[in-house]
């Protein structure tokens, strides 16, 4: 984010809207839009927010292995066979 950019006021954006579209296109950056100064709203470019919420489901799923593997090195779990028994799978 550049705070110089970035930042505006939506009095600015409601009255120049097609050059914000741009320059959010542009950049990728989203843009936080203020109301009396103080931080209301952020806007972005829709495929902007899309690689974004693509990171974030990557990284989330990273994680859930990463703890998954943790906790299977620490022994919490159960074997595969019992699972599949609770669940009523025939592995025969």
């Amino acid at each position: 984010m550049n705070i110089t950019e970035d930042i505006r006021p939506l009095t600015e954006f409601k009255r120049d809207t097609t050059r914000f579209i741009s320059h959010l296109k542009e950049t990728g950056r989203p843009a936080v839009l203020t109301v009396n100064g103080k931080p209301t709203l952020v806007v972005m470019d829709a495929e902007a927010w899309q690689q974004d919420q693509d990171q974030l489901e990557y990284a989330r799923t990273i994680a859930a292995i990463r703890k998954g593997l943790d906790q299977a090195r620490d022994g919490q779990g159960i074997k595969a066979s019992t699972c599949f028994e609770q669940l009523g799978i025939d592995t025969a």
